[in-house]
């Protein structure tokens, strides 16, 4: 019995999709270019988000750390998936393991309550157009991150030593390709009620409070955009807001179900692929909704582009007019040195 438990405390396997090897090798070669992807999208958007000064407004400060909590978010998990699904090896250590599920908790709880603040500035920018620079102070902004990323990392610590702790009566496998809450709650050998339950309060809080917080938000705005006279003006109000509400669409469809629900009621295989969705897909897209619908992030990306080519351009300008004026001075300087 202790021989069981200090195996188990040292490493998990994590079967993952090694019931379907074919699936294995299909996975891998959709998934690492897709990875790759995600890191260069999510990248950029931060990048010209931080270089571009016609972007340093509070939306594009919370679009920036959206870009950033999707690249950990995947980062946490694709990589070790990615190892698991190359070679036979599908052990993952138990701090590994510990650490994807704090990540894991901490992040989404970051993104749910991001979501419902970027929801409050459209709301501002909307329905107060005259006050919004006066209302989403720096202040204010760096306040609301501030809070997102406080209550994800108390609703993480609160959550992931009550998982870690359970019993897991030796079971070394993990039905899943990473350590996420459902997964590891089956593996109890004791009564999760408890658990569970704390589980559900805390999603409630930290997960439907900002879904209705941002329903009731774009319930204003769409009334706002239908009152405008223009019929311009209003289209191009949902493209832009449009952008935001698909993100939650995607974010809130997929992690609802895997973490309101109980851990013992929902379909193991489906939860796999539930799973990659938000761990891979979610953040894929991310930063093409926001740069295909959005005309200020194009224009800032073109003129990032426009520059660096302008500078390197003025470089070898500058580089081969130095190498002709040194070809000119060349046959002057020996008949003065000669002399």
């Amino acid at each position: 019995m202790g021989t069981a438990n200090d195996s188990t405390f040292s490493h998990f396997i994590l079967l993952g999709f090694s019931d379907q090897p074919q699936l294995e090798r299909v996975l891998f070669a959709v998934i690492l270019p897709a990875y790759l992807l995600t890191l260069l999208g999510n990248s950029t958007i931060i990048l010209v988000s931080r270089l571009d000064p016609h972007l340093h407004t509070p939306m594009y400060f919370f679009l920036t750390h959206l870009s950033f909590l999707d690249l950990s978010f995947t980062s946490s998990s694709i990589p070790q998936l990615l190892y698991n699904l190359s070679g036979q090896d599908k052990t993952i250590s138990y701090v590994g393991c510990a650490l994807q599920l704090v990540l894991f908790l901490g992040l989404g709880g970051v993104e749910c309550l991001l979501l419902a603040v970027m929801a409050y500035d459209r709301f501002v920018a909307v329905c107060k157009p005259l006050h919004y620079m006066v209302v989403m102070s720096p202040k204010l902004c760096v306040g609301l991150v501030s809070v997102a990323w406080g209550c994800g990392v108390a609703n993480s610590l609160i959550v992931s030593p009550m998982i870690l702790w359970l019993l897991c009566c030796g079971y070394q496998k993990v039905n899943h390709f990473l350590c996420e809450m459902p997964a590891l709650i089956r593996m109890a050998c004791t009564n999760t009620a408890i658990i569970e339950g704390i589980a559900f309060i805390l999603a409630i809080g930290i997960m439907l409070s900002p879904l209705v917080f941002i329903l009731v938000s774009y319930f204003y705005i769409v009334m706002a955009v239908l009152s405008m006279p223009s019929s311009s003006g209003r289209h191009k109000v949902f493209n832009t807001y449009g952008s935001h509400l698909t993100v939650v669409s995607l974010f809130y469809g997929n992690i609802s179900y895997m973490y309101i629900q109980p851990g013992m009621s929902s379909s193991k295989d489906q939860g796999k692929f539930l799973a990659l969705f938000y761990n891979m897909v979610t953040p894929l897209l991310n930063p093409l909704i926001y740069t295909l619908r959005n005309k200020e992030v194009k224009g800032a990306l073109r003129r990032l582009i426009w520059g660096k080519c302008r500078f390197k351009i003025k470089i070898i300008i500058k580089e081969l007019w130095n190498s002709q004026d040194v070809k000119t001075l060349q046959p002057c300087a020996i008949p003065l040195a000669s002399v």
